[in-house]
């Protein structure tokens, strides 16, 4: 009630939680001797003595988040409220492993809390992001096609020698569309985030909330895997390990292989960006295919699922239209009309943040739990 950023009064609180008063007053005074609630100026009276509001104090305390993707990662320091009130992004390789990048992160994390002037006891949760399928239960990545190194690593564990808070580890995906729920399409139930950078992934939300399926491993579209062979008859070798997945001919990486073997100096999704920027005509055709084999996949995944918005995100999202043009075209060829008479297919509008701020969203709802809060103030 009080992180929407309402003032409340006591009645306030009363009438709209359907506590008792004595319930109410009980949590209500554990909030505020524990700083997460404080007082403002007593609301206007028509008469007799004014009723005191309450609010959230979102200075208690920061939380700290890291978007680490394949090539590149984007780090901030927020109030409890989650707005980004410090950030930096760095160039990184995933590949790298676990303690090669997270010494990086820590690094930065550090330099973030002295900019803002804060200590580490002042941090109260830490969300970590990564582009490989999470076990949210544990934090640990499981298999990952592109993480060499990171299986099964314990990275909350990496973090409880500096700081003494709950540690949040989740898809990186994931993570967009939590952001892009929360902030950009708040009324919407139903909707799945496409993420087509380095490679290609997408996060689901249900009801309202972030569905990882039963272990974790929902939303990996990038590895359906489609009887597509190329102009060799066969089909491309995928980094996973298999052959024919959609990322093995959409996904950045897999652009940056084409566009070599046309004799383009290309070596990394920079580089295609910087082709399709200059209007090199093979990186347009190839830019034009991406999106309509992601509509393959898309569109099944619209019968299957049915989402009311598919916000598009990544970094070849960020190029003119035709990437969108390309995935509309197929998912509304493809799709179930009644599944594509309401469906929106936007680009987001929180990249490259949407991660940070989902992240942020995800802390929240952990450290402020029922739960985890009942054990910090006796609620």
């Amino acid at each position: 009630m009080f992180r929407t950023g309402q003032s409340l009064t006591r009645a306030d609180v009363v009438r709209v939680s359907g506590l008792s008063r004595a319930t109410a007053n009980q949590r209500l005074d554990a909030l505020i001797a524990g700083g997460l609630v404080t007082t403002e100026e007593p609301a206007s009276s028509t008469g007799g003595r004014p009723a005191g509001l309450f609010a959230f104090n979102r200075t208690r305390g920061v939380l700290l988040v890291a978007d680490i993707g394949a090539t590149a990662m984007r780090l901030a320091l927020c109030d409890l409220s989650g707005s980004v009130l410090t950030e930096v992004e760095e160039s990184i390789a995933i590949s790298d492993g676990p303690v090669a990048v997270l010494k990086v992160v820590g690094e930065h994390l550090t330099t973030l809390l002295h900019r803002t002037g804060h200590a580490s006891g002042d941090v109260m949760g830490i969300g970590v992001d990564v582009p490989g399928p999470v076990d949210f239960a544990t934090g640990r990545v499981v298999s990952p096609p592109i993480m060499t190194g990171w299986d099964r690593f314990d990275i909350p564990g990496w973090f409880t020698g500096t700081y003494d808070c709950p540690v949040v580890v989740d898809k990186d995906v994931n993570a967009m569309a939590v952001g892009e729920h929360r902030f950009s399409f708040p009324d919407v139930s139903h909707m799945m985030m496409l993420k087509v950078g380095t490679g290609v992934g997408s996060g689901l939300i249900a009801a309202g909330k972030v569905h990882r399926g039963a272990d974790g491993a929902a939303g990996d579209i990038g590895h359906i895997q489609l009887n597509l062979p190329d102009e060799r008859g066969s089909e491309p070798l995928c980094r996973c390990g298999n052959y024919g997945c959609v990322e093995a001919y959409a996904g950045g990486w897999a652009m940056a292989r084409d566009l070599r073997e046309a004799g383009k100096d290309v070596h990394t999704v920079d580089d295609v960006l910087r082709f399709l920027q200059t209007g090199d005509v093979t990186a347009q055709q190839l830019l034009r295919r991406a999106g309509r084999i992601l509509g393959r996949a898309v569109a099944d995944a619209v019968n299957l699922f049915n989402p009311r918005v598919i916000a598009v995100g990544g970094q070849l999202a960020h190029t003119d239209e035709q990437l969108l043009a390309g995935i509309r075209e197929i998912v509304y060829q493809r799709s179930l009309p009644l599944a594509t008479r309401n469906l929106q297919i936007v680009r987001s509008r929180l990249d490259p943040r949407a991660g940070l701020v989902g992240l942020s969203a995800l802390l929240s709802d952990e450290i402020f739990s029922l739960e985890r809060l009942g054990r910090l103030f006796a609620l």
